[in-house]
């Protein structure tokens, strides 16, 4: 079977099974950056037992893996943990732990869970043809860090909240005007609705461009509905990510705030984080 390997930063994959008896190694490339220091990777347990988490050179920019047994991360062994959601966690959490590590020491672009390959010399053959890109994505990011800007309303108008009077709730009206009122009270909540709908569309329009002005970036992710939230009384109408300068976070906190005091609305920040919604494919 041949090996199947991964440079981008789409769709994790997993080497192929290693034949014959010996033991063999996979290298697993948790990220890329320019260079580091490999004290900084000390003490970090990656994804494998006994195996450091090292520095990998590959022309003027660093890749940092790990060695990981080959007979473990197939892809077939890939897929039982793609399965097990404590272990596909524990990976992640691993993962990321040592892509926040590298990138304390500087811009670092983080590579898709399980990106690995069949050696050493392979690895710096196929992340060097991504060498210009990645350098490009280390300026992009270079100073600046993601931070997460979630906002919600609530999910129905002011004037609905206080429930209809007990004389105005029924679903069979007596007679020609009490038919007419109920028609009317039932158009009158349409629009209501209509209304908060496009206050809430204009007002997260207002607030991710003023966010957007202090940011190299921003980008506007999937809303989470209300059966993801669990939540009933509000509803999300802006989840955006923003890449922010370091000596603009608290320009943007306080940005935030203002829009809190301003709006009403329930804004949720949270970060600094590793940009990954800005490396772009890699």
């Amino acid at each position: 079977m041949t090996t199947q390997e991964l440079s981008g930063t789409t769709h994790p994959t997993a080497i192929g099974p290693s034949h014959g008896a010996r033991a063999e190694t996979a290298v697993y490339v948790f990220a890329v950056c320019r260079r580091i220091d490999p004290a900084d990777l000390t003490g970090l347990p990656g994804l494998a037992d006994g195996s450091p988490v090292r520095a990998l050179p590959f022309g003027a920019l660093t890749a940092v893996v790990q060695d990981v047994p080959a007979a473990e991360f197939t892809e077939e062994a890939w897929h039982r943990r793609l399965g097990d959601r404590l272990e596909l966690e524990r990976c992640a959490r691993a993962h990321h732990e040592v892509v926040t590590a590298a990138a304390a020491c500087g811009p670092t672009v983080p590579l898709a869970l399980a990106t690995l390959y069949h050696g050493e010399a392979r690895a710096k053959e196929v992340l060097g043809r991504d060498a210009d890109r990645f350098g490009a994505a280390l300026d992009r990011i270079d100073g600046r860090a993601e931070w997460g800007v979630k906002v919600y309303v609530s999910a129905t108008p002011a004037a609905s909240r206080g429930g209809e009077p007990a004389s105005a709730r029924t679903d069979s009206p007596a007679g020609t005007g009490a038919g007419r009122a109920y028609l009317q009270r039932k158009r009158g909540q349409h629009r209501a609705r209509e209304q908060h709908h496009d206050r809430t569309l204009r007002l997260a329009e207002d607030i991710d461009t003023e966010l957007s002005r202090l940011a190299a970036a921003a980008r506007r992710l999937r809303l989470h509905g209300q059966e993801a939230t669990g939540e009933e009384h509000r509803v999300q109408i802006l989840n955006a990510t923003y890449l922010v300068a370091a000596s603009a976070a608290e320009e943007l906190r306080a940005a935030v705030a203002g829009l809190r005091r301003r709006t009403g609305a329930q804004i949720e920040m949270s970060g600094p984080w590793v940009p990954y919604s800005f490396v772009g494919e890699v």
